[in-house]
């Protein structure tokens, strides 16, 4: 950040009065700028045992499997968000069920909030950032094409929790 989205001033990188990080400052009208880490806010869709996929068309990960998530919206609840992420992505209709797994990438500065999903029905098809959609079950995965570590692990620990037929919540830092 250059400029002051207030007053249009050149801003200062400093630690403002009574703070502890460094913080973009504007000295002439003093608004501190905050720059928080981003929430992803998803669903794994479930029908029948498999899992909706959709394969990204655009970057990060142009061409590789991920759960419908995308970056939570102002005023928008996450299971709302998890609900349109999963209609954009795949056209498809969700119910949201519970929160499964919450991951921190502070490396990234983001936070990831997955939550359960079933298909109201079997109508999905491509939106405008996904080339691909389809109901995978375990044994048909494109495990070695799946965009994010975050997608792959709850992946993994969805199907185990299926088969043992009782679901846990996840919390994790990668």
């Amino acid at each position: 950040m250059n400029y002051c989205s207030h007053c249009g001033a050149k801003v200062e990188f400093r630690i403002p009065e009574g703070d502890t990080m460094p913080r973009h400052v504007c000295p002439v009208c003093h608004t501190v700028h905050y720059q928080n880490p981003k929430i992803v806010v998803g669903c794994i869709p479930e029908s029948n045992g498999r899992i909706l996929l959709c394969k990204r068309a655009i970057e990060p990960g142009y061409g590789l499997w991920t759960l419908p998530a995308g970056f939570m919206e102002n005023h928008e609840a996450a299971d709302a968000g998890a609900a349109r992420e999963t209609l954009e992505e795949a056209c498809a209709q969700v119910e949201i069920g519970p929160l499964y797994s919450f991951y921190n990438l502070p490396r990234l500065s983001q936070v990831y909030l997955l939550f359960r999903g079933r298909l109201i029905d079997e109508t999905f098809k491509a939106g405008d950032e996904t080339l691909e959609v389809g109901l995978f079950p375990e044994s048909e995965v494109p495990w070695n094409n799946i965009a994010f570590t975050v997608v792959r692990e709850t992946l993994q620990r969805y199907f185990e929790d299926m088969k043992r037929g009782s679901f846990g919540f996840y919390f994790a830092t990668i």
